[in-house]
């Protein structure tokens, strides 16, 4: 596993690789907030891009690992570590530009959703399996990125939308062919890099503070229900039914 920041100078990077397809375990969660806390936190960083290698973007928590650890520790830590990695990119002293590729699921909404940019590869997908997973989250995130309805019918069916769609919504700035993606988000890192650092600092804490919800007590609020769902037992039933169903293959998870 690594996630590795890539600092030093005005546009900061922190890069998330976790094979087979970037589905975090517990310690990823907490890693990832602290990279990108740090890059933030780095006087000289003006602006951090967060982007994956691999197959996808984020495919949300390491289901496999939840259901291998014994008790409730697993649950209980990939919902503070999600906590802690949405808070830290919403949070961060600096812009956030989340370079998108491939599937963005669970987890990868609550990255995505919380960053200030967002620019995607054309073969991007965004989506939340938690109800197939037995769980409820990131829908806070989710809108962010779609509208109402449409996060509605996202939650209640699972289905995914382009990042094509999102660009037509207003919430991806743009989408580019995937070997462009890395180049077209520095791009744009520039851009807000060439301005005065102190107002920027400024105007992503002024933003954060006019915004409409309060992202930390309503991710919070939705995490409470996987709670009570795992404590139904509906929650061990489909994690359990997901891994059967995948056999050991790389289908991607979420969150």
């Amino acid at each position: 596993m690594r996630i590795t920041l890539h600092g030093g100078g005005a546009v900061a990077e922190v890069v998330v690789d976790v094979p087979p397809v970037n589905a975090l375990p517990v310690s990823g969660w907490f890693e990832l907030a602290e990279a990108v806390q740090e890059a933030g936190h780095a006087p000289e960083t003006r602006v951090v891009v967060l982007r994956a290698e691999g197959r996808g973007f984020n495919a949300g928590v390491d289901v496999k690992e939840m259901q291998a650890t014994a008790g409730h520790a697993a649950l209980v830590g990939a919902n503070r570590g999600c906590f802690a990695a949405f808070a830290a990119v919403y949070e961060c002293e600096v812009p956030v530009i989340a370079a998108v590729h491939g599937f963005c699921l669970g987890g990868g909404v609550g990255l995505a959703g919380n960053a200030d940019i967002v620019v995607a590869s054309d073969d991007a997908y965004f989506g939340l399996p938690e109800v197939d997973r037995g769980a409820l989250g990131a829908a806070t995130h989710l809108a962010r990125l779609v509208p109402q309805h449409l996060m509605r019918a996202m939650v209640y069916t699972c289905r995914t939308v382009t990042a094509a769609e999102l660009h037509a919504f207003g919430s991806v700035l743009e989408v580019v062919p995937r070997d462009r993606l890395r180049e077209t988000a520095f791009e744009v890192a520039a851009q807000i890099a060439g301005k005065d650092p102190y107002v920027i600092r400024r105007a992503k804490e002024s933003l954060n503070g006019i915004d409409p919800v309060d992202v930390r007590r309503s991710y919070r609020f939705e995490q409470g229900f996987t709670f009570e769902l795992n404590l139904m037992g509906s929650g061990d039933r489909h994690r359990d039914a997901f891994i059967a169903r995948n056999n050991g293959s790389e289908e991607v998870g979420g969150r």
